[in-house]
């Protein structure tokens, strides 16, 4: 099977860049983890050494931090006295800080972080939700990406482009500021946790930045994989992701339908323990239906009723061809086309070589294989073999636009870039 017949890659690479920065909580007040007494203690004493100052000094202190930091990030003192407030059960009992005391003391217990300083890989594509403004023949599109920063925390951050008629692509201008969004709602119970997010909409897409907000996100929000769910007229926009928390992996879900607010939940059963998980664009026989890897080797087909449990499954596809010996797993929602379900698959290979794959499951009965790549659709170039880990290419989602895949795709877990595939020579070239 040559590549060469049916897929194009574009000279378009998306790549971290460390001058793009957020500020997020800061020791001794470590988050999402509780404080502990040291902690506490730490905190009061800075507070203690900025009470200490009299108000002309803690006026020059704070004018000298917006000096430094205030081009660099949106509503600075909003956001210190925000953390301020986040920090107020670790103080001891005080006296009323002033506004500006409560400023300083705020900015004490923040960082900067270069969220994307390390990479910017795994990318998935959807339609964007507003196509004013596309291409005649044309559609606008949402990239999602997962950005890596010290420490290994894996955010998510995302990116707007156009497809042009023919299919060739053009991403936005990044925007220089990029933001947190607003905690507007959490809980935690048996059920496991439930948080909603805000950003503010003069904020830039590109802007927006989902970061570890939970226990179990702690060290990362990883590999988000979104789709365009349809029910009906309406049209929701979910992705699944691996929550990482240093110790454990589980499966979690986002769902939004402007990307200016989004929920994230927890997803439970036996299926959601482990990560890579894939959710169909529609209901299948009323059931909502999931690719998953919840053995490390191998791909299931799993139903669920209420979309937030997942059990069992079945077995759908298994390890067959030399370059997919280690492991499968999948690259993202299966992509209705008029044929079947394509669903794009990553193989693992001798000396662990991601490449990526693709299969063709039957649109009324996707536990029947119709059609499977006994080649790799894609694998790594010469010249993209070296990065943070190298040999790898991988897609957390692709989406048609009329006779082609457009297919995002990390390179060596370092940056990311774009190929096409033409839908017809595909087919014509898969093994059935």
């Amino acid at each position: 099977m040559s590549q060469s017949s049916f897929l194009n890659r574009q000279g378009l690479h998306l790549r971290p860049d460390p001058a793009r920065v957020i500020v997020r909580p800061f020791k001794p007040a470590t988050e999402p983890r509780d404080l502990n007494p040291t902690d506490k203690m730490r905190a009061n004493h800075i507070v203690e050494r900025v009470l200490a100052l009299n108000s002309e000094a803690v006026a020059a202190q704070l004018a000298d931090v917006l000096d430094n930091f205030e081009g660099r990030h949106r509503n600075l003192l909003e956001t210190f006295e925000a953390r301020a407030d986040d920090m107020e059960d670790a103080f001891a009992t005080h006296g009323a800080f002033s506004k500006t005391q409560r400023q300083l003391i705020g900015a004490y217990f923040l960082s900067e972080y270069s969220f994307e300083a390390s990479a910017l890989f795994n990318p998935s594509i959807v339609p964007h939700p507003d196509q004013s403004g596309a291409p005649e023949g044309g559609k606008r599109f949402i990239i999602s990406l997962r950005a890596i920063g010290e420490g290994h925390v894996s955010s998510l951050t995302f990116r707007t482009g156009t497809i042009a008629a023919d299919g060739s692509l053009a991403v936005d201008p990044t925007a220089r500021l990029a933001s947190l969004p607003r905690i507007s709602h959490r809980a935690s119970g048996p059920d496991g946790d439930r948080v909603e997010l805000t950003f503010r909409s003069e904020e830039d897409l590109s802007e927006r930045v989902i970061f570890p907000v939970t226990e179990s996100q702690s060290n990362g929000i990883e590999d988000a994989r979104f789709v365009q769910f349809s029910d009906g007229d309406r049209k929701t926009y979910y992705a699944t992701y691996t929550a990482y928390s240093g110790r454990a992996i589980r499966s979690e879900l986002i769902e939004t339908s402007d990307f200016m607010s989004f929920r994230l939940t927890s997803l439970r059963g036996a299926a959601a323990h482990n990560k890579g998980m894939a959710l169909f664009p529609r209901k299948i026989g009323g059931s909502y239906a999931m690719i998953a890897r919840q053995d490390n080797e191998n791909l299931y087909l799993v139903y669920s009723d209420d979309l937030s449990t997942w059990e069992g499954g079945r077995a759908l596809l298994k390890p067959q061809f030399p370059w997919e010996f280690v492991q499968i797993g999948n690259c993202g929602s299966p992509i209705e086309l008029d044929e079947g379900w394509l669903l794009l698959t990553h193989g693992v290979g001798p000396v662990r070589k991601y490449s990526i794959g693709a299969a063709l499951l039957d649109k009324r009965d996707p536990s029947r294989v119709l059609a499977r790549s006994s080649e790799p659709l894609l694998r790594p170039e010469p010249s993209e073999r070296e990065g943070y880990v190298p040999n790898v290419v991988y897609t957390c989602g692709a989406m048609r636009h009329n006779d082609q895949i457009i297919l995002p795709y990390a390179v060596s877990d370092t940056f990311s870039s774009f190929a096409t595939i033409r839908i017809s020579a595909l087919m014509e070239a898969m093994r059935r």
